[in-house]
């Protein structure tokens, strides 16, 4: 099966650059320390105790320890800095983190009873978990490049034996190996994996604090260098993901426009046949009826009460319930009764007199009468 393309975003980090020092120049003791504590007050205890174990003085050791947050117990490290050259401390300058072998695995959650053992070419360490998280010891073997393998296994049947305990054995042939990662530093050993806390890794490191302080301002640069980077990288995926699908759209919206142009004069030609027909049904069930509308609104219909001053001239059938008749009147005043007595007819919707004309005492108007729809029926044949 191929990798994913974004396997690399979702792995975070690559693996820090460490360089392992060997575990036979360091010496270690495990620590009380004070419930409650605060990683301040623990370095101050580790300082003292080292202290008190070395016959140098702090300035002249390269040391470190291992405590988890809360733990009752922190493991403590040094090595006598005139044991390593010029050219070894040199070689530092471009590693995150410098420790010995053995403290790459401290962060391993493991059974109580639990024994470690790490090869290297000259020597064997037994890292020996009692209860809690702090190992108990780190033992050491040293052997010589050219040991057999029954030398090695002599070595190793004597650690086990100084360590004590053991209920479970768990061998590393080859160093540890560190993973990658953005927050915790993590480390594989043969069958187990070490995880140490953000805030416990920076103390692994054996090198001069102030210098640690400036390494770990770079990291944490580093890192928001590379969030941004991997961010950025995520963005024009994105983006180029939306061009590819705008001109995906593209292709689709001109095809389709296509389409739509092919089908236009057939669709054009069906539109123009369906009006037709509907005009023809119009013309063949929705008949006009001009003579049932004049009278309808006849004065002799309207006003059967009173003498017929009014007179039609000419009529002319408009829309399909509208007429518009040309009248006439020797009586001005009985235009606006006439008016009444349409708009209060059932049949009758809306009822306009417009363009009155008075000349010789004869008043012409234009009246224009629209019906509700169904409200006329044709007149028998």
């Amino acid at each position: 099966m191929c990798a994913s393309p974004f396997d690399f975003l979702r792995s975070g980090p690559p693996p820090p650059k460490v360089a392992f020092l060997p575990d036979a120049v360091f010496f270690s003791r495990t620590i009380p320390v004070a419930p409650g504590a605060t990683r301040p007050e623990v370095v101050a205890q580790v300082g003292l105790a080292l202290e008190s174990l070395s016959p140098f003085p702090l300035s002249q050791l390269y040391h470190g320890y291992f405590w988890p947050t809360g733990s009752d117990r922190a493991l403590a490290y040094a090595a006598y800095r005139r044991r390593f050259t010029v050219d070894q401390a040199s070689g530092w300058g471009g590693a995150e983190f410098v420790l010995p072998a053995f403290a790459a695995v401290l962060g391993a959650e493991v059974p109580p009873g639990t024994t470690l053992v790490l090869s290297a070419s000259d020597s064997l360490t037994a890292v020996h978990w009692g209860q809690g998280r702090v190992p108990d010891a780190v033992l050491l073997e040293p052997l010589s490049p050219e040991a057999t393998e029954e030398e090695r296994a002599a070595a190793r049947a004597r650690l086990l034996k100084a360590a004590g305990g053991s209920t479970t054995v768990l061998d590393a042939a080859s160093p540890p190996v560190p993973l990658g990662g953005d927050r915790d530093l993590s480390f594989q050993a043969g069958p187990v994996t070490s995880v140490v806390p953000a805030d416990a890794a920076g103390a692994l490191d054996v090198r001069d604090k102030g210098d640690l302080e400036a390494l770990a301002r770079a990291r944490r640069r580093d890192l928001v260098l590379w969030r941004v980077a991997m961010g950025s990288v995520l963005a024009c995926l994105l983006m180029g993901l939306g061009e590819v699908a705008l001109v995906g759209a593209g292709l689709w919206q001109k095809t389709r426009i296509s389409k739509v142009a092919a089908q236009k004069p057939t669709v054009s030609r069906i539109m123009d046949e369906q009006e037709l027909a509907g005009r023809i049904e119009e013309l063949s069930t929705k008949r006009l009826l001009p003579l049932e509308m004049i009278s309808a609104v006849s004065p002799e219909s309207a006003l059967p009460k009173a003498p017929p001053a009014i007179q039609f001239l000419s009529a002319t059938a408009g829309a399909l319930n509208t007429i518009q008749i040309e009248a006439q009147t020797g009586n001005a005043g009985e235009i606006a009764g006439y008016r009444t007595a349409l708009e209060q007819a059932p049949g009758v919707d809306k009822v306009e007199i417009r363009d009155q004309r008075a000349r010789d005492n004869v008043v012409t108007f234009t009246l224009i009468v629209t019906f509700k729809p169904g409200a006329l029926a044709p007149a028998a044949s």
